[in-house]
């Protein structure tokens, strides 16, 4: 007879739309299945019609891969009567995975094997009553770093501590045992305490601690005293009250080179080593008409080889998202300075939309990463040895930035958040000027060369990340054995 200790068990992972959620929950799937042991069942919540094209091209590929695991499209909730036409991406997907859990516990109860593990994203933490419900292990798998989820688990607190708005503080919010957060690189929903997303982002930071367990997308070797300071129980440990499970660099693998971007990498092959730099803002960013003249400017200036994802200006003012990703004009060259792509022919190449990120970075002609500083394209950037200039847009992606630069030692920033101000072209030419051919950039390389090294050895068998991963699934067993009456 098969007990949890002598059968494959049956994890169920959820993930709210969107390729920084999606991404890491699929990639997490793969190695449950392919190292440990694990039958997987992956699902996603919102429609394709949902996302932009790039992100819903993601779903449509994992289907077509071999099949590692199942993976199941919920059907799409309508929320336009639950939020206001301009509520902020966090409240949104917070709405969706709310109204998903009826569709997503229907899907549960279809299946032929019942789950002996729940892992959640983020967003899904009122998903934890399912589980329990089961009586089966319950897990969030937070698709960043540890810093990021210091001040999330800490921010409960900081609501009592904290007067007025974070963003007006005077001095730096203080989390025990880490980093200060200056008040201008707060997460988004901390950005207006009155507005929907923040009062979802407390109740998300009460839940995470009531599950089994997190992950996070790390390796040990990136954050030491931070996770420390997660396991304190006199320090974070006694706000997060769970294990912390860094089982990351969870990223997308190579994708097969097709004919639509074989002269991308042909281009690529007769450049020399460490010469190209690529920018990019994630699969939603958007620059203002005026950031984007300013960049390209830049870019020409600094005289070096660049690949440049190219997107329409945002309508709004500000940085988009991939709810608002530009105006939809597909004349993408009128937005660029008169002459630009004549005078760059030969040392740049523009792509439209998007661009098979990882290869590009994995290529050894790309020697810098101009990136919005999302975690997925982060880990992409460090797992590739690429040093990184640091331009956030949203989200937590200024805590990213202020990581990258002050504490990791892989990137470089503007000398003012890209949000507060048009960073002007000479700025921008010295930026890629430093990361790219200056002396100071060669701390930077040095540094994301030994962190690509550590971030292989950690998933290697022995790594710090696969144990950690071989740990949740004996934890997961020793549970089962204590809940012998599971439904």
């Amino acid at each position: 007879m098969e007990t949890p200790e002598s059968r494959k068990l049956h994890a169920v992972l959820l993930s709210s739309p969107g390729m920084g959620h999606i991404i890491p929950i699929i990639e997490l799937g793969k190695r449950l299945v392919a190292h440990h042991s694990f039958y997987v069942t992956v699902f996603v919540a919102g429609a394709a019609s949902q996302l932009p094209a790039s992100e819903s091209k993601i779903i449509e590929a994992a289907m077509m891969n071999p099949k590692l695991f199942d993976l199941i499209q919920l059907p799409p909730v309508d929320i336009s009567g639950l939020v206001d036409p301009d509520a902020t991406v966090v409240a949104r997907l917070c709405v969706m995975m709310r109204e998903a859990r009826p569709a997503f516990k229907a899907a549960l109860s279809a299946l032929a094997v019942c789950p002996d593990v729940l892992i959640l994203d983020l967003f899904s933490t009122e998903h934890f009553i399912i589980g329990d419900e089961l009586r089966i292990p319950k897990f969030v798998y937070v698709a960043s770093n540890a810093w990021f989820l210091a001040l999330k688990l800490y921010s409960p607190t900081l609501d009592k501590l904290v007067e007025g708005e974070y963003v007006d503080q005077p001095m730096p919010l203080e989390i025990p045992g880490c980093r200060v957060v200056r008040p201008e690189d707060v997460v988004d929903p901390m950005l207006d305490r009155s507005n929907q997303q923040y009062r979802e982002y407390l109740r998300m930071a009460t839940e995470l601690p009531m599950g089994d367990g997190i992950l996070l997308n790390i390796w040990e070797d990136l954050q030491p005293q931070t996770l420390a300071a997660l396991r304190d129980e006199r320090l974070l440990g006694r706000i997060a009250r769970v294990p912390i499970y860094p089982v990351g660099p969870l990223i997308r693998p190579l994708e097969p080179v097709g004919p639509n971007t074989r002269e991308l990498f042909d281009w690529l092959d007769r450049q020399p080593s460490e010469s190209v730099i690529f920018v990019s803002f994630g699969s939603g960013g958007t620059l203002s008409a005026d950031q984007l003249t300013e960049l390209a400017w830049g870019l020409e200036l600094s005289r070096q080889r660049f690949i440049w994802v190219l997107r329409a200006p945002t309508i709004k003012s500000g940085d988009g998202s991939f709810f608002d990703s530009g105006n939809g004009s597909t004349d993408m060259l009128s937005f660029l300075p008169d002459g630009f792509v004549g005078r760059t022919q030969g040392i740049g190449l523009l792509i439209p939309h998007w661009a098979p990120q990882v290869n590009i970075l994995a290529h050894r002609a790309v020697g810098g990463f101009l990136s919005h500083c999302g975690w997925s394209s982060t880990l992409e950037s460090i797992v590739n040895g690429v040093p990184m200039i640091a331009w956030p847009l949203y989200a937590e992606q200024r805590m990213n930035a202020t990581l990258l630069a002050e504490e990791i030692g892989v990137a470089i920033c503007p000398k003012v958040l890209p949000s507060k101000k048009t960073v002007g072209r000479e700025e921008i030419r010295c930026l890629v000027r430093r990361i790219m051919v200056d002396e100071e950039g060669n701390a930077a390389r040095k540094k994301v060369k030994e962190l690509q090294k550590s971030s292989q050895e950690a998933l290697c068998k022995g790594g710090s990340s696969y144990e950690c991963l071989w740990k949740l699934r004996e934890d997961c067993k020793a549970r089962l054995l204590e809940e012998p009456t599971k439904k």
